[in-house]
């Protein structure tokens, strides 16, 4: 469990760090959560606290939705355009980092000549890019579809483990058929 939720942890800290740079705050949100629940779930294993890791295994299933969510507003799916500001929560214009960044990408920065324009304002134009920065979100969000969906199996497995080890335990003196007393003899 150890090793999984350290793969985790590292892809969403990538996952975060590249969504900070290009303000997609809806992204960055959902990373924290993941973060911090992860280790909720890690705390659990370590710990032997089925709940923690319940609370892990609703919140994987939410994760799977949610990536499966940003696979579809990539790929424009169902009416989702990526062109929208929906990730960024509608208050920037900013958009994926990977945009202007991706491997191969050629970034080139036109200001703008026309009177009365803001100075600060330029057009960005970007070619060459080896792979198109939609489908670097749709493998990001694969990869932690993947290792949610293994870390899913892995926490009910975990969990059936531990509600096995507490059915199974004998208090001293308990009513169970297995204890150490003998039943009283007529």
């Amino acid at each position: 469990m150890f090793c999984l939720c350290v793969f985790l942890q590292l892809a969403a800290l990538e996952r975060q760090i590249f969504d900070f740079l290009g303000f997609q705050w809806a992204p960055i949100l959902g990373n924290f959560l993941q973060i911090i629940v992860v280790i909720l779930g890690l705390f659990g294993t370590i710990q032997f606290r089925p709940r923690y890791i319940v609370v892990y295994t609703v919140w994987t299933a939410l994760w799977v939705t949610w990536n499966v969510f940003i696979i579809c507003f990539y790929l424009e799916v169902g009416g989702l355009s990526k062109e929208t500001d929906l990730m960024t929560f509608n208050i920037s214009m900013h958009r994926s980092w990977w945009r202007e960044h991706g491997p191969g990408c050629i970034r080139r920065v036109v200001r703008p000549s026309a009177p009365g324009i803001l100075e600060d304002y330029s057009y960005v134009s970007v070619t060459g890019c080896i792979i198109d920065f939609q489908y670097l979100e749709v493998i990001h969000s694969a990869i932690q579809i993947l290792l949610s969906l293994i870390g899913f199996v892995y926490a009910c497995y975990v969990i059936s483990i531990f509600m096995e080890e507490e059915d199974s335990f004998d208090f001293i003196g308990g009513l169970d058929t297995y204890s150490y007393r003998q039943p009283p003899q007529e």
